[in-house]
């Protein structure tokens, strides 16, 4: 069985970042992929010089950082760009991920959570998930918390909303769902609840693995672990 990985998914304004907040505030580790996904094209990073290399200078800022916006727009009209661009921030981002679960593993931790955005979308990494949860909040209520967090009108928000996979079909997929249209003390008791129902799960490979470590060493640890989570 693969090590305990949690998947974390929701919707625009579904009120994810509320629910990592708590488990934060819980001690788990939770692995942020857009974070990653920004740190790996600053300029220190390969995937920055590979995108400068294929996309030009036009695509920088007078710091010379990545002007994503100037990027968004080359490759959102260019599926072929979008595909090389992918081609070389994903195994940046794949193996940072690696990186951080493995130094988590390492700490001890019962397990990892891994936010992504797109989980459901791609559906590449949920094969990695011993679960997976949702974000969920009812469309009305979507609605409106879009419209009032970024000001925008009710066809302006219904097109945001319309670009993702709807709530409603992510549900079916999920392991398990935190419902966060009520109020924030409400999804509170259902991450607390999820929280304890982790803790509890015999899915915890850190004591099955801990005397096979003592054996094969740091070596035949970071393959399993590779083996696992790269795809």
């Amino acid at each position: 069985s693969t090590m305990f990985l949690v998947g974390l998914s929701g919707g625009i304004a579904s009120g994810k970042s509320t629910v990592v907040a708590v488990l934060r505030e819980l001690g788990c580790a939770v692995i942020d992929a857009d974070v990653i996904a920004r740190e790996v094209v600053q300029p220190h990073f390969k995937a920055y010089r590979q995108i400068v290399h294929y996309f030009g200078t036009e695509i920088l800022f007078e710091s010379g950082e990545i002007n994503r916006e100037a990027l968004g727009n080359i490759i959102f009209s260019h599926p072929e760009k979008r595909q090389l661009l992918n081609s070389i921030t994903h195994p940046e981002i794949q193996k940072e991920m690696l990186k951080q679960i493995f130094k988590y593993f390492m700490l001890g931790y019962r397990y990892v959570i891994l936010d992504i955005p797109l989980l459901f979308e791609t559906n590449r990494l949920t094969k990695f998930m011993k679960y997976t949860v949702l974000v969920y909040c009812d469309p009305p209520t979507q609605l409106s918390r879009l419209m009032k967090r970024n000001g925008l009108s009710q066809a302006e928000a219904e097109a945001r909303i319309a670009s993702q996979l709807p709530l409603d079909e992510k549900r079916k997929l999920a392991s398990h769902i935190i419902d966060n249209s009520g109020d924030r003390e409400s999804t509170r008791q259902q991450v607390l609840r999820l929280h304890a129902r982790l803790e509890d799960s015999l899915d915890f490979l850190w004591a099955r693995l801990a005397a096979g470590t003592v054996v094969a060493g740091l070596g035949g640890l970071v393959y399993l672990l590779l083996r696992h989570f790269i795809s």
